[in-house]
């Protein structure tokens, strides 16, 4: 990071990371406070743990608050807004992510990941909160006709409910910012207009170097990575690959898969991109990928070659939801932002093992 960057942070108070204590949640916050930043979390850990925050803390010698609310509720969310009043910026990852189970039961992805950020945004803007980042998705392009795709490819119709509420949840926020820039509608102490950035990251993988934390889905995985580690580790007995009859190299679908410590600094750069005052609109887009596509097969060659653990995989059909191929032209974030992913994927499958084998070596969950 610049040094200009570094003393701009710096002067910043509190940055509320919601979804705090999940996967990328965790892995940014830690990001954050590496440069400076203070930081609280706002996490009801339905689908997460609080212990993860004591990883942060091993990592940065920094412990971070998280309040334990439901961001649906907006009285609760309000709370956290009056009891900090310094707040200067949000990070917006709580949401549910599972592609399967939204297409499964679609209700409850709509009324969780809509209704959480309809709160946070009236909180934004009642207490005139400037700067704000949303965890969007590559998902929000669908199954695009060409690929890489830019960040002005066009929107298909979303193949889950988890897609749908991204795209929902990017419309939510430009007519939110747009609304701020109108003073009409804000009372007299709030002169601050809402700036947003939304992060369109593609597969987020591996875990932080120090195999202090990494992801750990509840109950059965379904993201690739853990299930392939968690196959390797024998905490399942057999992993699927779903569908093999893609128009792909091979016949399995075709991901952009990024570190997650690549996606966690991008937001740090995000934040200090709105903080200078670059930003040429009052809402930018920005893909978080490599650039690079590889097939399910391809990664589980990859892993098996970092790790020497023959997978045990049975070919299987396709899965509801399931996009064909899409990976990331992010020459934007690189220009804009100064963001360049740094992890190779041999890296991203080591780090991803490392973690497995940390998690059995203590036995202890996060």
């Amino acid at each position: 990071m610049a040094m200009r960057e570094f003393l701009v942070s710096l002067h910043m108070n509190k940055i509320l990371v919601t979804g705090g204590c999940g996967y990328i949640g965790a892995h940014t916050i830690a990001d954050l406070i590496e440069n400076g930043f203070e930081v609280i979390s706002a996490d009801n850990n339905s689908r997460s743990n609080e212990n993860i925050l004591e990883a942060v803390e091993k990592i940065t010698g920094k412990s971070v608050k998280n309040y334990k609310v439901d961001l649906c509720i907006y009285d609760d969310t309000v709370a956290i807004f009056q009891e900090n009043p310094d707040i200067t910026g949000i990070i917006h990852f709580a949401a549910y992510k599972s592609v399967g189970e939204s297409v499964k039961n679609p209700l409850l992805y709509f009324e969780n990941n809509l209704n959480s950020l309809i709160n946070i945004l009236k909180c934004a803007d009642e207490f005139g909160i400037p700067n704000f980042v949303f965890s969007s998705s590559c998902t929000v392009y669908g199954n695009p006709d060409i690929i890489p795709v830019t960040e002005e490819s066009p929107m298909k119709a979303a193949e889950s409910a988890y897609g749908a509420t991204k795209q929902m949840g990017e419309q939510i926020v430009r007519e939110t910012v747009n609304s701020s820039q109108n003073p009409a509608h804000k009372a007299p102490a709030v002169v601050k207009n809402i700036q947003a950035i939304l992060l369109r990251y593609f597969n987020p993988v591996g875990a932080h170097p120090s195999a202090l934390m990494g992801e750990l889905p509840l109950g059965k995985p379904e993201n690739l990575v853990p299930a392939i580690t968690q196959t390797a580790i024998g905490k399942i007995p057999m992993m699927h690959v779903w569908g093999t009859d893609y128009d792909t190299r091979d016949g399995s679908c075709l991901r952009d898969y990024i570190h997650v410590c690549d996606i966690a600094h991008a937001h740090t750069l995000a934040l200090n991109y709105l903080l200078q005052h670059k930003n040429e609109s009052n809402c930018e887009i920005f893909n978080l990928g490599t650039g690079n596509g590889y097939t399910v097969l391809e990664i589980i060659k990859e892993f098996e070659n970092a790790s020497g653990v023959k997978l045990n995989y049975q070919l299987g059909p396709r899965r509801s939801g399931d996009v064909i191929a899409i990976y990331a032209n992010n020459d934007k974030a690189k220009k804009l932002l100064g963001w360049q992913p740094k992890y190779s994927l041999q890296q991203m499958m080591a780090t991803a093992w490392k973690w497995e084998l940390k998690l059995k070596e203590d036995e202890k969950i996060f």
